[in-house]
């Protein structure tokens, strides 16, 4: 199979919009006197991290120490992993590795985590963000706590950055804006609480795709935003991402008519399985915007066409994933398209889950 026609299904990235993405998204975050610094598990991929470092962005945000070692295999020098670590002996071995080779920070939300990771990590140089819930009630302290925790990693011995959130809450149709406002309030109270034990945070980072918009830039130091450098099904059913825009799709075969419907060969092992309580369905249609992913298995897609014409069996159609996220994770190399043969970008930090 040559690289001009690989197999179905397979992922798609318009180049043209990725780039625009990214210029958009970096010119926003200058104008606002922002760091950027986007959130890697979205493409998993050396080269748009590339794109994203050359157009400004500080440094990447991983989710694992996994993803972190694959971009510092490709020559990025400065990763936070936002996530709220408790180190191993054999993590904390991983941790001090990456710290002889790259800027590292990594997240925490005790103070039992500060401390733990003290005794493993001291005079590495890896800097340490206390987490802030703020309102998605998934990880993270209170603002009002953050400094007891910032203040226990500092006595463990290790340098306090900053203090951290994703206002995740903001994917809803009706929260984005309110979330934003719940991310500021949270990071006040943080940098307060900071403060009351003698601290003072260099870094205040929150943001995400939903909130971008929105997001309190007087309250923030830096944007991790992951999303919108190829956005999905999710942020054009929530508004914040035209389809005209969209630069990742999973081009799929019509390999069936069963039922007067259009059956793909892009199912959840291709699409992810991801549908949020507001999505009308498993997948979006580019070329078809009233049509909807109306039943997926692992390796079908069934689409309702709302009474278009079927396209012919063997046909090739573009399906936007739900979550774009789970999608990428799911195969190994992306097919970028510059306007000419596709070309192999390999998903490098694929399936780095720890």
């Amino acid at each position: 199979m040559s690289p001009e026609s690989p197999a179905t299904p397979y992922l798609r990235v318009d180049v043209a919009r990725v780039r625009s993405a990214i210029t958009s998204v970096a010119e926003r975050a200058a104008a606002a006197g922002v760091s950027l610094r986007p959130h890697a598990k979205t493409h998993k991929s050396p080269e748009i991290a590339r794109l994203q470092l050359e157009a400004g962005a500080i440094g990447l945000t991983v989710a694992t120490v996994g993803e972190a070692e694959v971009f510092v295999e490709h020559g990025v020098e400065d990763l936070f992993v936002a996530y709220p670590l408790w180190l191993s002996d054999a993590v904390a071995r991983r941790i001090r590795d990456l710290a002889d080779r790259a800027d590292l920070a990594i997240g925490v939300d005790s103070v039992a985590a500060a401390q733990r990771a003290g005794s493993l990590l001291e005079g590495t140089g890896v800097a340490v963000l206390v987490e802030v819930d703020s309102g998605q009630h998934r990880s993270g302290v209170a603002g009002a706590d953050a400094g007891a925790v910032a203040a226990a990693a500092a006595e463990a011995g290790l340098t306090v950055r900053g203090v951290f959130t994703f206002p995740g809450h903001g994917y809803s149709p009706d929260a984005m804006t309110t979330a934003a406002d719940d991310e500021a309030r949270a990071l006040r109270a943080a940098v307060t609480s900071f403060r009351d034990v003698g601290l003072e945070p260099d870094v205040v980072s929150g943001g995400s795709t939903p909130t971008l918009a929105h997001s309190h830039t007087d309250q923030l130091t830096e944007l991790r935003p992951g999303v919108y450098v190829f956005g999905d099904a999710q942020q054009w059913e929530l508004g914040t991402t035209d389809p005209g825009s969209i630069a990742l799709t999973c081009r799929a075969t019509v390999v069936s008519h069963a039922g007067g419907r259009m059956v793909l060969d892009s199912g959840s092992k291709a699409l992810g399985a991801d549908r949020a309580a507001y999505a009308s369905g498993w997948g979006r249609l580019p070329d078809h915007p009233d049509a909807r992913v109306v039943q997926l298995s692992e390796h079908h897609a069934v689409v309702d066409l709302v009474g278009g014409a079927l396209p012919p069996l063997g046909s090739l159609v573009d399906v936007v994933p739900n979550h774009v996220c789970a999608a990428v994770n799911l195969a190994d190399t992306l097919w970028a398209d510059d306007g000419g043969p596709l070309v192999p970008w390999p998903v490098a930090a694929r399936g780095r889950n720890g």
